[in-house]
């Protein structure tokens, strides 16, 4: 299965204190913390103003409440899609990020219960199709390492970490996908 080669924004959730500690958290439910919040709302200030028409998130509380604050300022609803899960990271999660990361993402480790990376890239693409083809333009909602997956079948380096609610353009081009991050709104 192929990306569909159609325009749209992505948005990694905001900092939990998982994130600030440098801990996997997969499907674990962490909510934002105060940064994660401050940061969800300077990144609705930053998209109050681009054309967007759909929402699509993953339902995990820290990708939901980054999303409900881009909503809330566009007065839009959020779609919720379950295959917008962070993977399953298995004994891993609440554990340190490490080196076993390359591994995982080569295929040639996946630690104990969790989801191989390809297993992550297929319903990353199948989800963000879904998104896409929906009423554009859309701003996706979502999580770090489905994001390497995303980049992974879009061409690009796939183990690059993504700064939380920084928003990005996405778009298809030749060889590979452009990324490019946005400026955010000044700070209040």
């Amino acid at each position: 299965m192929r990306l569909n080669p159609i325009p749209f924004m992505f948005l990694r959730h905001g900092e939990t204190d998982w994130n600030a500690q440098g801990l996997s958290q997969g499907q674990t439910d962490t909510p934002l913390n105060h940064v994660g919040l401050a940061q969800a709302e300077r990144a609705a200030r930053t998209l109050a103003t681009v054309p967007i028409a759909t929402i699509v998130a993953s339902p995990l509380e820290r990708a939901r409440v980054t999303a409900e604050a881009v909503a809330h300022v566009l007065r839009l609803p959020v779609a919720f899609d379950p295959e917008l899960m962070e993977v399953n990271f298995g004994v891993q999660e609440g554990q340190p990020m490490g080196d076993w990361y390359d591994g995982w993402i080569a295929g040639d480790f996946t630690p104990d219960g969790a989801e191989p990376f390809a297993t992550l890239r297929a319903r990353t693409v199948r989800a963000i199709n879904r998104a896409t083809a929906l009423p554009g333009p859309v701003l996706v909602v979502a999580h770090g390492a489905l994001w390497r997956a995303f980049r992974y079948e879009a061409g690009l380096h796939a183990n690059v970490r993504t700064p939380n609610a920084l928003p990005m353009q996405v778009e298809p081009a030749e060889g590979a996908w452009r990324l490019t991050p946005m400026t955010l709104a000044p700070e209040v």
